[in-house]
């Protein structure tokens, strides 16, 4: 069974996959967490208190319990994994265990996005009750196991029980700790355009804390970290990571006590979060998603990869082949008509291109980014017959039709905005802080979520719409809700993200067939949250192929190829002014939701056959890309070289992927090392020389790029 339960040692053992984490209820019924590595049999751990408490010391017992779920009030002085301020104005907690329930399978999270399974027999889950008696404050931790993989995922329900209200002011989906701090912590750092960049650090004595209170998950910190031995690479060591399936602020830390001892958090950002509990009202954590490898990044992120394409991800689109994609927007911005659009569409069709996206300006009175959100109405100047109008003729092409919305969003100059100036997040008082000439709908309010549902939810049925890119174009400031009461307005940001779950909710469960990407400046909200309602996100705004190289490379460790929107621009690139030959920049987009961000009537023929090759190759390959084992094999951050693979799921095929930025003189050639091939198995490239699995993983196969900006991507089957 997954969940072993040891009466005698009060302990409980998840199991699945390679792994184990073990949990104890001591003798005051204190819930304890013993273990979180290497698999385990169920008997095979006791609590001993001598372990954990010095024989002389002046700190006190708490700060030395290896809790499960540390409070405030009796000698813990770290982050509480819950943290509530009583009636009487008091923080003290004291969480006592009173029950424990395993069950099959796993329980929904009722209005948040989470894992899930399609049959009961693929998880278990354990649900552990503690409770103050004092305050009546009730805490359910929810543990599910992946009998499978060992992945491990982890909710808190808070409940009040009591007569009084009372205030959550820290609210933590994981906190784990370690008996050790000889580690190094990696998460994903960056900022617009280049995001996710790894950063590795040793841990030391403090705290680090990666977090976001931007009401976005971020540009800047993605809610991903992971503590690693120092030795570990992306092929062998140990690996712990937690990775919070939420879209909004959080807070990521790895604490080191002055006993030595790491503890890795994850949960609501308590800088921007608190909430008020009546009696009788309960609250539910995000998801923290927990991975230990053993087999080094590498192995930790295809259990991610696994688990978010086909346990997180939804619906019609989620095993199928993504249609290869062109938008308009770098090609025309706002400076298109029917006619122009037309020309684009014709051309693609051509390509072998399966999927139109309209971009920004089909609506109001767009015509820069300065007006008009929140007016969901066609800008017939531009589009004389409408948006079915236009639909009719991209199909008639061939097409799909697909439309750019930033629904979160309204403009000062916009009708919307004259007729509910409240509708916005904003300070009584205070000036409304713009960034790119908007605002932000207040979500957390059911008038404006049915507005934007009931708009967004208009266009796409009398348009025939087959794609929607759902943008948001700037982060949270003066984020309070006009409708809360003063002692409440702190809840804003989380009852904002809780009304954006329930319209991703309504409109993609209204419109199960349509294809939706998620985008955010970007990737400024690339995170298991949206993957949930979007089975694909834009990477970054930045589509230089050399940039997405460390782009595409970083968001890898913790998201599958599958879920990266990765397009073919013009050159010079419009970000950084950098020019690549059409090759590379079709291989690298290659390894991902694969489209085109240009005007295609302005390429020249050799171009436009070499893009009509790059779309017949996605075509035969994206199944591979989808579904294969993705392996990182040369860092983009450690030389001019980069290198991945995808392996499928009977290692029969593999996809080799190579790059390099900048040549230099008198260079040996490249040595390539494969990774997760039949070693017993003869390899055929597509030029018909033939390898051997063995000599490919050990050996290594000698690749020549020549010049600046040069790639190889090839294909080898077993035969």
């Amino acid at each position: 069974m997954p969940i072993e339960t040891n009466p005698e040692a009060s302990t409980w053992t998840l199991s699945g996959g390679n792994t184990s984490y073990v949990l104890h209820r001591d003798q005051e019924n204190r819930l304890l967490h013993l273990y979180w590595g290497p698999r385990l049999p169920g008997n095979a751990l006791r609590y001993d208190p001598a372990e954990y408490f010095p024989v002389a010391s002046f700190d006190l017992p708490a700060s030395v319990l290896p809790a499960e779920l540390p409070v405030c009030g009796s000698g813990w002085y770290g982050l509480p994994a819950v943290g509530v301020c009583g009636a009487s104005g008091e923080d003290v907690t004291d969480l006592r265990f009173v029950s424990a329930v395993i069950s099959p399978g796993k329980p929904p999270l009722p209005g948040l996005p989470a894992t899930y399974t399609e049959k009961d027999s693929e998880a278990e889950t354990l649900s552990v009750l503690l409770e103050d008696r004092l305050t009546g404050l009730r805490v359910t931790a929810n543990y599910t196991v992946f009998t499978e993989s060992g992945v491990i995922t982890r909710s808190l329900v808070i409940e009040n029980s009591g007569i009084s209200p009372f205030t959550v002011t820290s609210l933590l989906s994981a906190s784990v700790p370690f008996w050790r701090s000889d580690l190094d912590a990696v998460h994903l750092s960056g900022a617009w355009a280049r995001e996710r960049r790894i950063v590795r650090t040793p841990v030391s004595n403090g705290e680090l804390r990666i977090s976001s209170a931007r009401g976005a998950s971020g540009h800047e910190e993605n809610p991903f970290l992971a503590l690693c031995e120092r030795g570990a690479d992306e092929f062998t060591g140990k690996v712990w990571s937690v990775s919070l399936v939420y879209s909004g602020s959080f807070l990521a830390s790895c604490r080191v006590d002055n006993f030595g001892h790491a503890r890795l958090s994850a949960g609501m950002n308590p800088e921007v979060f608190s909430w008020i509990l009546n009696p009788g009202e309960n609250l539910i954590s995000p998801e923290a998603v927990l991975v230990y490898s053993g087999d080094g990044f590498n192995g930790m992120s295809a259990l991610y990869h696994k688990l978010y394409r086909t346990r997180l991800a939804r619906g019609y689109w989620r095993d199928r082949p993504r249609p290869v994609l062109i938008n308009n927007w770098e090609g025309t911005y706002f400076d298109f008509n029917e006619e122009r659009l037309l020309s684009i569409a014709q051309k693609a069709a051509e390509l072998g291109i399966e999927l139109f996206v309209l971009d920004d300006g089909w609506f109001g009175k767009r015509n820069s980014d300065r007006c008009s959100l929140g007016d969901w109405v066609v800008n017939t100047e531009k589009l004389p017959d409408g948006l079915s109008g236009l639909s009719e003729k991209i199909h008639a092409l061939g097409l799909r039709f697909g439309l750019w919305f930033e629904p979160e969003m309204i403009s000062p100059d916009s009708d919307l905005y004259r007729i509910h100036p409240d509708w916005c997040l904003h300070a009584q008082g205070r000036s409304r802080t713009e960034a790119r000439w908007q605002l932000i709908l207040d979500l957390s309010r059911r008038e404006v979520q049915d507005y934007i549902i009931s708009a967004v939810s208009s266009v796409i049925a009398s348009s025939g719409i087959d794609y929607v890119k759902w943008d948001m174009n700037r982060n949270m400031t003066e984020a309070f809700s006009a409708v809360l009461p003063p002692e409440r307005k702190k809840e804003t940001q989380h009852r904002y993200m809780l009304g954006l779950y329930h319209v991703l909710e309504k409109i993609t469960s209204a419109f199960p067939n349509v294809l939706f990407e998620s985008c955010s400046g970007g990737g400024g909200r690339f995170d298991p949250g949206m993957l949930y309602y979007m089975p694909q996100t834009w990477t970054s705004d930045d589509t230089d192929a050399v940039e997405r190289l460390k782009l595409q490379y970083g968001t890898s460790v913790v998201y599958p190829a599958c879920t990266m929107g990765a397009h073919v621009s013009a050159v010079p690139n419009h970000q950084t002014g950098r020019s690549v030959s059409m090759k590379m920049r079709g291989d690298v987009a290659l390894s991902g939701c694969f489209g085109f961000e240009l005007d295609p009537v302005k390429l020249t023929p050799e171009e436009l056959e070499e893009a009509r090759r790059m779309v017949m190759r996605v075509k035969n390959l994206r199944g591979l890309i989808r579904e294969g084992t993705f392996w990182r094999l040369l860092s983009p951050f450690e030389g001019q070289y980069t290198a991945w693979s995808f392996v499928s799921e009977d290692r029969r095929e593999v996809l080799l992927c190579a790059y390099r930025v900048l040549s230099e003189p008198n260079a040996a050639p490249l040595r390539l090392c494969l990774h997760g091939l039949q070693p017993d198995a003869w390899y055929e490239a597509e030029d018909g020389r033939r390898y051997l699995g063995a000599a490919l993983m050990y050996h290594g196969i000698t690749l020549f790029l020549r010049g600046d900006y040069s790639s190889a991507v090839f294909l080898l089957k077993a035969v």
